[in-house]
Formats: C-alpha cells, sequence, structure tokens
C-alpha cells in the first residue's frame, strides 16, 4: 500500500496579509506648487496628497520633511469650501441674503448680529454669545430671543430642541424682525459655513490636527489645508493660490506570505501518472477552488519540482532519497 502513496510539494505564494494600520508612505516635494499643482503632481507620482489618520502618521510626516530643515507651512490633502448656508437648510428664494458690516465675514465660521447696527459679521463658533431661533416655519418666521450664552453649535441644538431652529433671515424686513426680539448686542442666528472638510483621495478620517478655529474666507469660496511644521504640524487652512512645498503618500504594498506544502495522495489502483502535466494542472484547479470556497483570495499556486524534474515520487523512494540525503552529511 505504501507504494501506491505518492508525496508532492506545492508552493502558496501571493498570500497577502492585509491590516487596516498599514501607515501611508510619506513622500516630501521641496518645489513650491499651488495647491492643485501639488495635488496634480502627487495623483501622477504617488498616490495622492498627504491624507493622515492618526497622531502617528502625523509624526510620521514630520519625521519626512523634517531633514530638509524646512519650519514652514506644506500642502497636505485638506480642502474646505466657504459655503455659507441656513441651519435649517433654506435654499429658497432670499437664501441669498446677506448683510455684512464692512470687512466681514472675516475669517470665521458662525454668523453675529451687531443689534446697534443691524449688521452681521463672522465669528469663532465655540464662543458663548446668546441667540435667536425660530419658532415658526420657514414660511412664516416668528423670531424668539433666548439670553442663555451658548456656543453656536449649543444654540443651534438648543433651537432645534425646543422651537424650530436658529433664525433665518431673507430680507431687510426679517433682518428688522430679528433684531427687534434680540435684548443683547452680539446674538447668534441660523448662518454658518458648512463645518466639513475633504481630503484630495476622498477618504473618511476623522482624525484631527488644528491649529485654531480662523479661517481665510474672503470672498474665496475654497481654501486650502496646510500642517505647519513651526507648530507641531498643526493644520490650517491657506489661499489655495499660494505656492508651498507639500508632501504626497503612497501605500505600502501588503506584505505576502509565501509557505511550502507537502501534499501527500494516495493513488489506490489507478494507473494515472501524477507527474503528467495535464494531472498537476487539474490538481492545481481543484485546490484553487477549494481555496476559493474557504474565501482566500489572492493566492497562486504552482508545483515545486524536484532535482529530477518531477514533482510527485513514492514515498519510500522519497524516504530512501531522504536516507542518502543525511548519510552523505
Amino acid at each position: 500500500m505504501m507504494k501506491r502513496i505518492l508525496l508532492g510539494v506545492i508552493c502558496l505564494s501571493g498570500w497577502r496579509i492585509f491590516s487596516s494600520c498599514l501607515l501611508h508612505q510619506y513622500h516630501y516635494v521641496a518645489d513650491p506648487m499651488n495647491w492643485t499643482e501639488a495635488q496634480t503632481y502627487c495623483r501622477e507620482t504617488y498616490t495622492d496628497l498627504a491624507t493622515i489618520e492618526s497622531t502617528e502618521e502625523m509624526n510620521q510626516l514630520i519625521s519626512k520633511v523634517s531633514p530638509s530643515g524646512l519650519n514652514s507651512e506644506v500642502w497636505i490633502g485638506l480642502y474646505k469650501y466657504i459655503d455659507w448656508r441656513w441651519s435649517d437648510n433654506y435654499t429658497g428664494p432670499g437664501a441669498d441674503y446677506r448683510n455684512w458690516r464692512s470687512g466681514s465675514p472675516g475669517n470665521y465660521l458662525c454668523g453675529m448680529s451687531d443689534t446697534s447696527t443691524k449688521q452681521w459679521w463672522g465669528w469663532d463658533c465655540s464662543s458663548s454669545y446668546p441667540f435667536v431661533c425660530n419658532n415658526g416655519t420657514q414660511k412664516d418666521p416668528k423670531f424668539v430671543y433666548v439670553s442663555s450664552a451658548m456656543s453656536w453649535t449649543s444654540a443651534q441644538k438648543y433651537c432645534r430642541e425646543k422651537f424650530t431652529d436658529l433664525a433665518t433671515v431673507r430680507s431687510d424686513a426679517e433682518n428688522q424682525a430679528m433684531h427687534a426680539v434680540a435684548l443683547s448686542a452680539y446674538p447668534w442666528f441660523g448662518l454658518h459655513i458648512d463645518p466639513n472638510s475633504y481630503w484630495s483621495d476622498a477618504s473618511n478620517s476623522l482624525f484631527r490636527h488644528w491649529e485654531g478655529a480662523s479661517l481665510p474666507v474672503g470672498s474665496m469660496s475654497v481654501v486650502c489645508g496646510v500642517a505647519a511644521l513651526q507648530n507641531s504640524g498643526k493644520w490650517k487652512f491657506f489661499q489655495c493660490e499660494t505656492r508651498l512645498p507639500f508632501v504626497c503618500y503612497s501605500v505600502p504594498p501588503p506584505p505576502v506570505k509565501r509557505q511550502i506544502v507537502k501534499l501527500r495522495i494516495k493513488r489506490g489502483g489507478s494507473s494515472v501518472d501524477l507527474n503528467d502535466p495535464a494531472v498537476k494542472a487539474d490538481i492545481l484547479k481543484q485546490l484553487q477552488v477549494r481555496l476559493t470556497e474557504k474565501r482566500m483570495s489572492g493566492v497562486t499556486l504552482k508545483w515545486r519540482e524536484q532535482p529530477d524534474g518531477k514533482v510527485f515520487h513514492k514515498e519510500e523512494e522519497s524516504s530512501r532519497r531522504n536516507k542518502r540525503k543525511k548519510s552523505e552529511l
């Protein structure tokens, strides 16, 4: 019976070990470009402008740039639309009404009003002030003043829970009506900039490393992100046309595992030659199907031939050959 048992050796390669913890590899480019040019260069040469998903990756990026001696800003993959919108998402007639004072909205994200002039300005959303809610509908607003000082976000939450939402103001008449109920000098109302920032590669990374709350808003419709190396790589926004060095990223290929497996096949009384190329190919095909059924993708199988050109040998022959090798040592 032992003469009918053959041994073969099969090689498994391309067995990739995937991990969500694989770090980005960063590439510093010293040639100054604007953000769009840097994005194009990174996409053509690597993967994209740098996306940063953890403190570890932030430190890795800083370490990559540090040998250059640069101690200022570098472009990364962040950008942000400067899109002033209403808290209740109103987009109908009058949605673009604005009553900014001269020099406003400034560099902040949330709308505040000056009751003495009835004009608006942008302010730091984290500051605490009273606010004006709407207790009616979008078509027929009824303004309600709340004297409790809160951040803009907390005020929004309060208005949505107690009333309808923060006040939307669509005309001079509604602006007058809002100020008629406002008792404090500087109340919040519903105008704000879309708080979301985006990555060039469309990543949904939630990691944040901001320097502060201000934005270079002005008349721009979009601003672009930098890492300030002089401040521990903290992020902020610049005008996208500014020419700066930048950091690209690429993703290292996952490690590949190779394994050699001995295969024992009981041939029984069959006269099939297991070393026949067609037979070996059929065995590999069947094994590949089994691996697919086990959800093991990306695995390549191939036979490993012995010095005599064969894959399979009778087990007793294999044992004698191994004994000869040991005696020769």
